[in-house]
């Protein structure tokens, strides 16, 4: 049953809106859905009142003219040609409704009341209390055990929606039952007449992870006495909150076979986060004639967050060598120092490191949003750094160290365009699980449009209410003319209570001032990360780290070399890898220690090579060219360029670079050249795009070598 009329008169104060991004998104604009028309008051008013910014869907915001009327019933005609009547539903009943994820969320009808407007119709609306199916709580958490048909209540998430989006009729049981689960074909099925029967035991606060003991029957039973009383606030959802009490328990002492007091102190009491079985949970459970005048109010578990400490910096873990290197050092040596093998550690990057993960646990625990910009040349491990910080956030959520949170990272070099981001986030915003079951067939259009009302129509941040982080690795490809992707991805984040944390990784340090406009830099905020190049010393170190302090197969100083070597151009790790990596390979049959001498042959033969020597070779205006070419792409972020931006480009640099440039005719030559020795390939018509054929990186140190410094400035520029 609803409120009683005795509140009759009585008016609720207006006060700000809460955001409601800690419940499913409500989808109300579907066909079979909003345009429903048999949904109908089968009850007498209650109470009627002005209205106020809480009584309205998300996206309206004026209350002027508006009043509010609130019932305790609807009813719904059916319109199978089979049955014949109505379907009721009333204050405190349990359903189903139609959300953004496969199957129909649960949910408990707190309040019904109708809008009324001076000229258009009024609106039907239902204020829904959330229970949260195992598959809506975050991706990342502590492990635990559940049963099939078992749900879990959310302290205090609430919703408010049309009645259209009501399904049908559920049954939330405090005893284990069988369930019959609804079909996943986004309710095709009849679910009327399919009986829906779930389990709870456990209330959730699905932004910390922390599960409390419930005895069901006995809240819904109290929050009906209490949503009669005088004292409650008409559609306020109060009565329903679930009330969580800290408590002080006893440590158990810290013996030698219970060395971890953090465990211990998680283990004990109301809160298990370990695996439990289905017994383990039933038998917590509370039966439906148990007495209800002893209800037990659930209690806030002991969890004691581990103090802070010095972290190592992982990063991906490598499997033993392989038998065929186990013997041999020189192999040994080789796989060691091959880019793709990943060392235990990442050293030099210590303190990047830090400041990566305090800026991403900070906002995880914060429960808001953020973007955290990362730049740096090729090679200075950003990438990997930030798969460290990962890495370690998955294991403190899945130790109930942190906030739980669900991960996607986007690579712009592995989508075929920027706008497929859209659906990969899409995928992890609304629980879908692609390893399983596949990719969302949804075009990018739709996958936007899903987002952009996830985010920003004051609904959910997700089924639980949990953050999601965000890797975009290699965000200058993700950059397109018109820059919506990379402002739709830093603008989200922006927007309160969204949850949303953007770890964006560059290879340019002033990305956002020479690319992006006002717009997008306005959404960056405050944290940018810069990885300045490897110097000597930490190239090698990182040699060293690789081979285990080992100089049998390659010299001390055969490594200063390299690393003085590559440091003076680049910085690049994974270049004074490959440089080690081939020195070791050419005196792999002499079977001796790599020299300096050994490596200078492999830094000259690299420089040589047949397209470093063909670069040497190129006529003035056509290096010139090649230079506009890499400045266009540095500029805009997009490989492929208007052959008239490159042409404006090559006239600015004729004036620097040569006594006079060329006639349009006679670059038309030019570029014939290049596109006859395939350095670059074109349209055939239209636009005409041009994209370079050849590595950037190559291109750009031949270049710098040939044209000296004021070359490699201009370049670098």
């Amino acid at each position: 049953m609803a409120v009683n009329g005795e509140l009759e008169g009585r008016t609720t104060p207006q006060t700000p809106r809460r955001s409601k991004r800690h419940q499913p998104t409500v989808f109300t604009s579907q066909p079979s859905l909003s345009q429903r028309r048999d949904d109908k008051w089968s009850s007498p008013p209650l109470h009627t009142r002005n209205t106020v910014t809480p009584d309205l869907i998300d996206d309206e915001e004026s209350t002027d003219d508006l009043s509010t009327t609130f019932y305790a019933q609807f009813s719904r005609s059916s319109r199978a040609s089979d049955k014949v009547g109505s379907e009721d539903f009333s204050v405190g009943d349990t359903v189903l409704l139609a959300t953004n994820v496969n199957r129909p969320s649960v949910g408990i009808v707190i309040a019904l009341w109708e809008v009324s407007r001076p000229v258009t119709d009024s609106q039907m609306l239902a204020k829904v209390h959330w229970f949260l199916r195992p598959t809506e709580l975050a991706q990342l958490r502590a492990k635990r055990g559940h049963l099939p048909n078992e749900v879990y209540l959310s302290l205090d998430a609430t919703s408010v929606v049309h009645t259209s989006s009501i399904l049908t009729h559920c049954v939330v049981s405090a005893t284990r039952t069988t369930s019959h689960t609804p079909t996943s074909s986004r309710y095709k099925a009849p679910l009327s007449t399919t009986e829906n029967t779930f389990f709870c035991a456990n209330a959730v606060d699905s932004r910390r992870g922390l599960y409390y003991e419930l005895d069901w029957r006995g809240h819904w039973e109290q929050s009906l006495e209490r949503a009669k009383a005088d004292s409650a606030e008409w559609g306020s959802g109060a009565p329903w909150v679930v009330a969580v009490q800290p408590v002080v328990k006893r440590r158990r002492k810290i013996t030698e076979e219970d060395p971890d007091p953090a465990q211990g102190a998680d283990s004990d009491g109301e809160y298990k986060d370990g695996e439990s079985s289905g017994v383990d949970s039933a038998a917590r459970t509370l039966a439906p004639d148990d007495d209800d005048d002893a209800i037990a109010t659930p209690r806030t578990p002991s969890k004691r967050r581990p103090a802070c400490r010095l972290r190592c910096l992982h990063a991906y873990d490598t499997p033993s060598q392989t038998s065929s290197t186990e013997t041999d050092p020189w192999l040994r040596a080789m796989h060691a120092l091959h880019v793709g093998a990943r060392p235990e550690a990442l050293p030099c990057r210590s303190e990047e490191y830090a400041r990566v993960m305090r800026a991403v646990e900070e906002l995880l625990e914060e429960g808001s949003g953020g973007c955290i910009y990362i730049s740096g040349v090729p090679g200075t491990g950003k990438t990997a750094t930030v798969h460290a910080v990962v890495r370690e956030l998955k294991r403190m959520a899945e130790q109930n160290e942190t906030n739980p949170f669900t991960y996607v990272e986007i690579n712009g070099l592995r989508i075929p365009e920027p706008s497929a981001a859209y659906g990969l986030l899409w995928e992890a915003i609304s629980g879908h699980d692609s390893s399983t079951d596949g990719h969302l067939r949804l075009s990018a259009k739709a996958a936007l449009k899903n987002l952009s009302r996830h985010f920003g129509s004051f609904r959910s941040a997700g089924p639980g209410g949990h953050a999601c982080v965000v890797l975009m690795d290699e965000l200058d490809q993700l950059m397109t003319a018109k820059q919506d992707v990379v402002y739709n991805f830093f603008n989200w984040p922006t927007l309160a209570g969204s949850k949303l944390v953007v770890l964006a990784v560059a290879n340019t340090m002033d990305l956002p001032e020479r690319v992006m406009s006002g717009r997008v830099r306005s959404r960056l905020g405050m944290v940018r990360i810069n990885f300045q190049p490897y110097t000597t010393p930490q190239l090698e170190q990182i040699v060293h780290a690789r081979l285990g302090g080992s100089t049998d197969v390659l010299s001390a100083d055969a490594v200063k070399f390299a690393a003085m070597k590559v440091s003076s151009i680049s910085g690049d790790a994974r270049r004074v890898l490959d440089v080690c990596r081939r020195t070791v390979e050419l005196v792999q049959p002499l079977g001796r220690a790599a020299r300096t001498d050994d490596v200078k042959d492999v830094i000259r033969d690299l420089q040589n090579s047949p397209t470093a020597a063909f670069l040497r070779a190129l006529a003035l205006h056509e290096r010139i060219l090649l230079a506009a070419l890499l400045k266009c792409v540095r500029r805009t972020g997009v490989d492929e360029i208007p052959w008239a931006d490159v042409r404006h480009q090559h006239h600015l640099y004729a004036g620097v670079f040569a006594d006079s440039a060329p006639a349009p005719r006679e670059l038309e030559g030019v570029l014939d050249a290049l596109l006859a020795a395939r350095v670059v390939l074109s349209e055939a018509r239209g636009a005409r795009r041009i994209v370079l054929n050849l590595e950037p990186a190559e291109v750009e140190r031949v270049l710098g070598e040939v044209g000296g410094q004021q070359w490699r400035n201009m370049l670098a520029a």
